[in-house]
């Protein structure tokens, strides 16, 4: 459902950047309840924020993620309950679209094992997944905010997606930049 050129580009492994690498050393000193902030594109033709909301329950199973450092997000860092900023992506306008939240835990992707898709993985094995999803449901639609508004903003300029080169389909969301885009740019929209 969700997809992303990134998802099925293997050679996307890059070494973790200081944002990242301060964000996994924040998750593992944050206390076992404290919420972590999640930004996952998703490319509309494939799953719009309005598709996950009119899914059942507005939730949607992420399938197709086959870069190890996301899949390690997904498995080792992500619970139930994060927020997430829904980004469309690989699109005429691409930006935030919405609030969702992580609804489920990790289990093995069946794209995976089913020739017909085009996230098949002809390597992994129903006994030894390699590739993991988790359900996203989604809260509320948003007015887009693109690239351009969110580098305008200072407290911003760290933030993963706004990197040069950066191509991973979820990325960590410090504290202060959720705070920034929710009470702020998007406060009352």
């Amino acid at each position: 459902m969700p997809n992303s050129r990134q998802r099925h580009n293997y050679a996307m492994t890059s070494p973790a950047s200081p944002s990242t690498a301060e964000h996994e050393r924040s998750v593992q000193n944050a206390s076992p309840g404290a919420p972590r902030f999640w930004l996952m594109k998703s490319e509309p033709a494939e799953c719009s924020i309005d598709d996950a909301l009119a899914a059942p329950d507005a939730t949607v199973p992420w399938t197709g993620v086959r870069n190890y450092q996301v899949r390690n997000f997904m498995r080792d860092a992500m619970r139930v309950g994060d927020g997430v900023l829904f980004y469309h992506s690989s699109c005429a306008e691409p930006g935030i679209a919405g609030i969702a939240r992580i609804a489920s835990g990790t289990r093995p992707d069946p794209t995976q094992f089913d020739p017909r898709s085009p996230y098949y993985a002809a390597k992994s094995l129903p006994a030894q997944p390699r590739w993991l999803l988790l359900d996203v449901r989604a809260l509320r639609k948003t007015r887009l905010v693109g690239l351009a508004e969110l580098r305008e903003r200072p407290a911003l300029a760290g933030m993963r997606v706004l990197q040069r080169g950066n191509r991973l389909s979820i990325t960590p969301v410090e504290p202060e930049e959720w705070r920034d885009i929710v009470e702020g740019l998007l406060a009352g929209a």
